[in-house]
């Protein structure tokens, strides 16, 4: 920026604010600004200039985030400056314009460069000796002459001196300042004290304030998202300005609440309170408020357009609500539901109604219907439909690849097209005025509509991967239906034949009398999970939601791991749908088949296209849910050993062999599960819970090994086929193994893992998967351990040992439900009742459950909806029904 062109403070807060609300959003922040000037007024006494107390607060504050430093620079000697500033060690103290620093690296002046500061200090003492009002600062690697007490005829005297002496000696290097002339023997300024914190701290952007000319150097070396503000008055480079230490130390104080925003979240919603949207290609999640907080695309564990879920407003979002003024109280919706048997979601204020529901549709300029099963030449629409007589505020911000892609977005006819993304992106809206507005790289759109004026209906689709056709189509069938005129009547028909799937299946569902309700919205949350176009079944909708508020516990569970889709799909099994099996066995056929023959190779999880997961990796951009750092994107777990997942393919076969007949595939599958297991069932291994420490002999492992062969041996039994002798021997040497070294004496109870003390809700299934009778005494041990040290009121912890991490996870709700089941099978019925109606409890107001529960601030954690919960949810009600046996 020229020197010229800086505004005053009126012209540019808005812009400055703009500015520091971006700014506030990096992941690591470095806070540079002057004292005399910026933070303590200019006073005649250089030894009275105190920083004001807002300033200091402000300081404070900064310098107590978490990746964010604060540092004062300034010209004067570091011990006056540390002497006046009193601030605390947090904040790092540069004098000396940046040759004295206090934090490790203090200049080791050459012998020859000690000689030359002796020779200036000789010279310049002589030069302003009897100069009334002339002072000298003598500091460590320089000497400042200041002429601010001194008249001006003698100061011009004694500066010319200077300049004409001293100054033009070899190897001496000289500042001006307001009023201030420093020579010193060593090449520094503040822009060089800014560059080397910013190296030093690995700064991801520098905000600085200043008042002074020397600060000028400072703004020179600011770049790219770096923000400038000049304190007072006079050229500057700086970008923006403010008038005074009063109005800088308000720019700090608004730095504070937009950074601490940014870093916690403001306002979080509880993660169980959130809406899931599916069409089987992708989901998305709604707040209680109808705002789209979570959307990827064009698959479920793709980049997301929308993630304010994890970022914040600055990471996308799409909102409709009341455009009155709101209070808190009336900002909130009367209530939210789905549209019984569907995954449709109204969100109800007085006087208005939001229907959401993700659609399917031809990317096709003509609409033109998808050939029958042709699942891969769709695309997603999301719908959202307004109704109601009020005036109604709708924002848009859309923000691909995590909010990382600078995007702009320009109104065409009735549409709103997204620019700058490789995805085809657009908002089709009739009749809406869009006012843009954009905010650092991105745009945001919004409109004001009165209902009344639109004929009390208002209606969006965001296509995602084609251009938006004028009028909106119909899918489902070869032909558009015939349908009356009006805009209400045909949302209405396009809603229906969305619909219609989901209350097609779910009607055809053997729901048990124990909780039916909520049964059918965990069997229809796991369909939701279902990516249809491969057959995999996602563990949860989301990535990176924490086991702990604040904590470093936060996963991509956006992917299908083998054991969680195979339990999810036996759940629907059990509820009398076998399509999700089917499609699953045959996804799981293909992954195995890339193998080259060697199933024991087989990884946890895989993407839904069945493919390897990339490295793991961490968005820095992104502040966390609620402040939960590390954002992670990927897992690690990809490439852990895990010999338990073929226990539950294998029983997954085997139900539905009961159901429908045994198969070709079935059989294959089944050797290839067997093969594995006959091939490392005796190796160490991570465990299920993934736990980033050395390979242990973990006792669910090894049961879930056994289960393998003997799921294999009953398929055999029940469909006529030959046991081969190996099988039974097999099956009793694990079991032999599991005796042996699972059983802890020292606890009385079955351990997490050979030779190790601590409890694990897991080892349950040595009594779960009937290796151990229900009445066997070290399976009603080991269920009494399990509720003495695990269970804490409605919730079961997996485990209370010592898994590497930081923190404290919340009870695990799939172990909940397996301590219902061991209750059940031990004769305690009513135990088993009274935690079910517990773990009901624990979900959310539309049915949905994330995968943990907090007891003590009674609130969910972990990813959302989890697959595993809302799969132990059925099969606890199955079993209390007496519709499936133990």
């Amino acid at each position: 920026m020229s020197y010229a062109t800086a505004a005053t403070l009126e012209e540019t807060e808005p812009p400055l604010r703009s500015a520091i609300r971006l700014i506030a959003r990096v992941p690591q922040l470095l806070v540079a600004c002057d004292y005399d000037g910026t933070l303590a007024p200019i006073v005649e006494d250089p030894a009275r200039a105190v920083p004001l107390p807002e300033a200091i607060a402000a300081v404070r504050s900064l310098a107590a985030l978490p990746q964010t430093t604060v540092a004062v620079v300034s010209g004067r000697a570091l011990r006056d400056l540390a002497t006046l500033s009193r601030l605390p060690s947090e904040v790092y103290l540069v004098g000396s314009h940046g040759s004295e620093f206090d934090i490790g690296f203090v200049e080791q002046l050459a012998p020859e460069l000690v000689e030359l500061h002796d020779r200036l200090r000789h010279e310049l003492t002589a030069i302003t000796k009897g100069r009334p009002g002339v002072r000298l600062e003598i500091k460590p690697a320089s000497i400042a002459v200041h002429t601010r007490g001194a008249d001006r005829a003698l100061a011009a005297q004694v500066v010319q001196a200077v300049r004409s002496g001293p100054a033009t000696w070899p190897d001496v290097h000289v500042t001006t300042g307001s009023e201030v002339l420093e020579l010193a023997v060593i090449a520094t300024h503040k822009g060089v004290a800014v560059d080397t914190l910013r190296t030093q701290l690995s700064a991801s952007a520098v905000l600085y304030l200043g008042d002074d000319v020397t600060d000028e150097n400072a703004f020179a070396h600011l770049h790219g998202p770096d923000v400038g503000v000049k304190v007072g008055t006079g050229p500057t480079r700086a970008a923006y300005r403010v008038q005074s230490p009063v109005a800088a130390a308000r720019v700090l104080a608004f730095l504070v609440e937009a950074r601490r925003r940014w870093l916690y979240g403001e306002r979080t919603v509880p993660i169980e309170r959130h809406s899931m949207l599916a069409n089987g290609h992708t989901v998305a999640l709604l707040t209680p408020a109808a705002k789209v907080t979570w959307m990827c695309n064009p698959r479920p564990d793709s980049s997301a357009i929308f993630a304010d879920l994890l970022g914040g407003p600055p990471a996308g979002y799409f909102t409709v609500r009341p455009a009155r003024p709101l209070t808190e109280t009336s900002a909130r919706p009367l209530g939210q539901r789905y549209v019984p048997g569907t995954m449709t979601v109204e969100t109800r204020w007085s006087g208005m109604t939001v229907t959401d529901w993700l659609d399917l549709y031809t990317p096709d300029e003509n609409g033109s219907p998808v050939p029958e099963g042709d699942e891969t030449s769709q695309a997603t629409a999301l719908v959202r439909v307004i109704s109601g007589h009020v005036r109604v505020r709708i924002e848009f911000a859309p923000r691909p690849e995590f909010g990382q892609m600078p995007i702009g977005l320009q109104p065409l006819g009735d549409s709103l097209h997204v620019l700058g993304s490789n995805e085809a992106i657009s908002l089709h809206a009739p009749g809406v005025e869009w006012d843009i507005n954009r905010e650092g790289p991105h745009d945001t759109a919004s409109a004001e509509i009165d209902l009344n004026t639109a004929g009390g209906l208002v209606t969006f689709e965001l296509r995602l991967g084609g251009e938006p056709a004028n009028a909106p189509p119909v899918p489902g069938g070869p032909v558009e239906p015939e349908v009356p005129d009006g805009l209400a009547q045909r949302w209405r028909v396009r809603q229906r034949l969305a619909e219609e799937p989901w209350r097609d299946w779910v009607s055809k569902l053997k729901l048990p009398v124990v909780a039916r309700d909520l049964v059918g919205r965990s069997a229809l949350t796991l369909r939701a999970l279902c990516h249809a176009p491969t057959g995999a079944i996602l563990a949860a909708g989301t990535m990176s939601l924490p086991e702990e508020l604040g904590g470093v516990r936060n996963w991509d569970y956006r992917y299908c791991w083998l054991r969680d889709a195979a339990l999810s799909a036996r759940a629907l099994v059990d509820l009398g749908s076998t399509e999700e099996a089917e499609a699953l066995l045959g996804w799981t056929a293909s992954v195995i088949e890339r193998t080259a023959g060697h199933p024991e190779r087989l990884h946890p999880l895989y993407t839904v296209e069945g493919l390897d997961l990339g490295p793991e990796a961490v968005i820095e951009t992104l502040p966390g849910y609620a402040g939960s750092r590390p954002v992670r994107v990927g897992n690690a777990a990809n490439r852990q050993v895990q010999l338990d997942v073929f226990g539950p393919i294998a029983d997954l076969i085997s139900a539905l062999a009961d159901h429908r007949g045994l198969t070709p595939l079935d059989i294959s599958l089944t050797a290839d599960m067997l093969s594995a297991v006959e091939r490392r069932w005796h190796e160490p291994d991570h465990g299920l819970w993934e736990a980033r420490l050395a390979p242990r002999h973990h006792v669910y492992s090894k049961v879930m090994c056994w289960y393998t062969v003997d799921r294999a041996v009953q398929i055999c039994q029940r469909h006529g086929l030959k046991i081969q002798p190996e099988w039974a021997a097999l099956r009793e040497a694990i079991a032999a193994n599991v005796m042996t070294h699972g059983w802890h004496d020292g606890v009385g109870a079955f351990t997490v893992a050979y030779g190790f003390p601590e409890l694990d809700a897991a080892s349950l299934w040595v009594g779960l998967s009937n290796m151990l009778a229900d009445d066997d005494p070290r399976f009603l041990a080991t269920v009494l351990a399990i509720e003495a040290q695990l269970r804490e009121g409605p919730t079961v912890y997996r485990y209370r040992w010592d898994d590497g991490l930081p923190g404290r996870e919340g009870g695990f709700t799939l172990c909940t439900a397996w301590l219902v089941e061991a209750y059940l099978r031990t004769g305690r019925r009513t135990e088993a009742e009274e935690l079910f109606a517990q773990l009901l409890d624990c979900a959310g107001p539309t049915g949905l459950l994330p995968e943990q529960y907090d007891p003590v601030a009674e609130r969910g954690l972990g990813n959302h909806p989890q697959a595993y919960s809302h799969l132990g949810l059925i099969r606890c009600a199955l079993l209390l029904d007496g519709a499936v046996e133990g």
